[in-house]
């Protein structure tokens, strides 16, 4: 594992980290001097703040460059590919954190590594949850070896970052949102640490690999992360896997199960903006000090094959932008867009560095329990990774949002998607959803509630205000609109429980007036009234409810609410005159 020789670097420029024998990791405030330090020794380092915290916390970012190409402009005009490194999103995973710390000083600093700068610009956020790292303490990863004291998974408002990047409810999603759109990097790479079960690997990756993803770029993430930066990091001494989620910890025989994350995940997200995003795992059981080691191998050798080859990350960019944008400009009815992915039973063998383990009966738990050794242990188990589409929808030219959906709107723009509005009321016709088999949880998550459903397609003519909001699928983003206006999609404004007002009825009849009405419509329409007379013949339940029979009735009458449980968002599948400003 790549480690500059200590007795060569000057003391001041020791990360805490080096200076504890990796048993410390330092706080915001250290970390903080030491990047302002960094950035007034160098030229080649500049350091800012991309955003705020909820506590008002800065927001740290160094920007790494030579030629002086220090903003998007230059880096395009030079041609170099923008790279971010995003550390500490989980606090009391700082990996990330003092491995980039260091690999900056060498390039930086010590100038053994000046030469990974050549080509690219490197963008490095060494805290993100911020307010969450300062929440420090040696009780706040319970699996995880090392350091002594960490920071939080969480940010102190309880907001998950890592499952924040569509609904972005927290500002550090905002800032980060921000810091996309204007600097627009070519690759992501996020720094965690996993759990799970033992094994020899002190580092994992992972990207995302399934049909959404923009051929292009897994084409390149594929050559360049499966294929030529394992091998030169286990030269370095690393045992390297692609990531591990066994089926079963306690026999690992059954084999691994890959996953797709959707786009409420960093690396999920990073592929609906045609990017690479690539997920680094070290593994929680090992010292501190190879899992650190092992994440600067990583991040070294993913900028070596980037300035080995600039113009192909570029170019897998530029083509899956373009691919979409393209899409975009049509309607195509067999066309179908995969919004969720599922596993086949299709598995490859893969070759497993293990741990000797047995399993015995637990008095503690009741259960049958694992317990890992230490001599090696090679195993060959199936490895389940392939995957295909679950539901897929076909996409629309454009969507239309009505203006008093603020919330949703405001998101729209923080994705920095390319949106229109509409100068005066609009007739059109469209396509939408109405909602049955509502289901509301019991508690939320990530502080929403989350509910479950079914979306009947529907196709009407319907008036949308002035000054609603019209998103064309014709973008480099049009996926990303799919993903957060399909309401079965994931992470979409529905999932997420933007949309939970439309559930809920507002006007109610009384009995003694339902009672009347209903009399009223049976005298006027005997088919209702057979139809009435057959639920009450075959469904005891209905039979035995007073609201049921009731309500029966007044769903049936004017008086019923026709928006209720119905899709405020539009889908336009033909070119219409839509008044725009």
């Amino acid at each position: 594992m790549s480690k500059s020789p200590i007795s060569s670097i000057p003391a001041e420029w020791l990360t805490r980290a080096e200076q504890t024998d990796y048993r410390e990791t330092p706080r915001y405030a250290e970390t903080v001097a030491y990047c302002e330090r960094l950035a007034a020794a160098s030229t080649m380092l500049r350091f800012m703040s991309f955003g705020q915290s909820g506590e008002g916390r800065e927001l740290p970012l160094l920007i790494a460059a030579a030629d002086d190409t220090f903003t998007p402009e230059t880096a395009r005009n030079a041609g170099k590919p923008i790279i971010l490194i995003q550390a500490c999103i989980h606090a009391g995973e700082p990996d990330g954190k003092d491995a980039g710390l260091a690999l900056l000083r060498d390039i930086a600093i010590t100038g053994s590594h000046a030469h990974l700068l050549q080509r690219v610009v490197v963008l490095f956020m060494p805290i993100y949850n911020a307010d969450g790292h300062e929440r420090f303490g040696p009780y706040n990863r319970i699996n995880q070896n090392g350091p002594a004291e960490m920071g939080w998974r969480t940010t102190t408002a309880y907001l998950n970052l890592n499952r924040d990047y569509m609904k972005a409810d927290a500002p550090e999603t905002r800032a980060w949102l921000d810091l996309w759109n204007h600097w627009r990097p070519d690759l992501f790479i996020d720094c965690h640490v996993t759990d799970g079960a033992d094994y020899r690997y002190n580092i994992t990756w992972h990207h995302e690999h399934h049909d959404g993803v923009p051929a292009s770029v897994l084409a390149w993430e594929r050559d360049v992360f499966d294929k030529r930066v394992p091998p030169q990091m286990e030269a370095e001494g690393n045992i390297v896997s692609w990531y591990l989620e066994f089926k079963d910890n306690r026999d690992l025989t059954k084999g691994i199960v890959d996953f797709s994350g959707s786009p409420r995940f960093s690396t999920g997200y990073a592929p609906l903006r045609n990017r690479p995003g690539i997920l680094i795992e070290t593994h929680m059981l090992k010292e501190y000090e190879p899992r650190v080691r092992g994440t600067y191998d990583l991040l070294r050798y993913a900028l070596e094959e980037a300035n080995r080859d600039p113009e192909s990350l570029l170019a897998a960019g530029r083509l899956a932008d373009e691919e979409a944008a393209a899409k975009g400009q049509t309607y195509d009815p067999t066309r179908e867009y995969p919004l969720t992915f599922e596993l086949t039973d299709q598995a490859v063998p893969y070759e497993l560095k293990a741990v000797e383990y047995f399993t015995e009966q637990s008095a503690v738990s009741g259960a049958l329990r694992v317990v890992f050794g230490t001599e090696p242990l090679d195993l060959t188990v199936p490895l389940y990774n392939d995957f295909k589409p679950r539901i897929s929808v076909t996409p629309p030219l454009f969507y239309i949002v009505p203006p008093q959906w603020k919330d949703v709107i405001a998101v729209l723009k923080a994705h920095g998607l390319s949106l229109q509005h509409t100068a005066a009321p609009a007739t059109l016709e469209v396509e939408s959803y109405r909602f049955t088999d509502i289901t509301l949880p019991s508690s939320s998550f990530e502080g929403r509630t989350m509910p479950s459903f079914k979306a009947v397609p529907v196709s009407e003519r319907r008036t949308f205000p002035a000054g609603s909001v019209v998103v064309p699928l014709a973008q480099a983003s049009g996926p990303l609109a799919m993903q957060l206006l399909e309401p079965h999609a994931p992470d979409s404004f529905v999932s997420w429980g933007f949309f939970n007002a439309v559930f809920e009825q507002k006007e109610y009849s009384e009995d003694y007036v339902s009672e009347k009405l209903a009399r009223e419509m049976m005298a006027q329409d005997p088919d209702l009234r057979l139809e009435f007379e057959n639920r009450l013949e075959n469904d005891p339940e209905f039979a035995a409810s007073l609201h049921q029979r009731l309500q029966f009735f007044y769903m049936r009458s004017p008086y019923w609410d026709p928006e209720l449980n119905l899709y405020p968002v539009g889908r336009i599948t033909r070119e219409q005159n839509i008044p725009l400003r």
